[in-house]
């Protein structure tokens, strides 16, 4: 399994903020985060210094929302719709797109049931749960 470090994610987000802003060619998962970086300008200044986003690491501003955290969820998120893992992560968020009319909002929405799922995995010890995780995806598209 690929395990990317905190500045390799920061690497790969703003090269290819990089790209995309030159219009350079890129690989096929630039192309997806390249989509992701368009819906949100609110994050271009900090995809725009690379060295800036580096020195940054060591000075997180706990009050601020972490761009590369926030792509690199969508980015997750996509993937795992992309290969439906885990089993039925593809329908729910269809679903909830659905009743939200937006891929985007529905994609904020799963990545606080991801988050949640990453924090009791991590509190617990144990492995995380992904039918806790796809359960708490189906609540909300149904609103039940």
């Amino acid at each position: 399994m690929f395990q990317p470090s905190q500045a390799d994610v920061r690497r790969f987000f703003c090269g290819t903020y990089d790209k995309l802003t030159r219009e350079l060619p890129m690989e096929a998962i630039e192309v997806l985060a390249s989509e992701w970086i368009r819906l949100h300008p609110e994050y271009h200044g900090d995809l725009a210094d690379l060295d800036r986003a580096l020195a940054e690491m060591q000075t997180a501003d706990p009050s601020r929302e972490n761009p590369f955290l926030h792509l690199a969820m969508h980015l997750s998120i996509s993937e795992q719709c992309s290969i439906d893992q885990p089993p039925g992560i593809r329908q729910a968020v269809e679903l909830l797109a659905a009743r939200l009319d937006s891929l985007h909002d529905a994609h904020h929405q799963v990545m606080e049931c991801l988050g949640q799922m990453l924090w009791e995995s991590q509190r617990s010890g144990r492995p995380p749960d992904g039918q806790a995780y796809i359960d708490a995806v189906r609540r909300r598209a149904t609103g039940t």
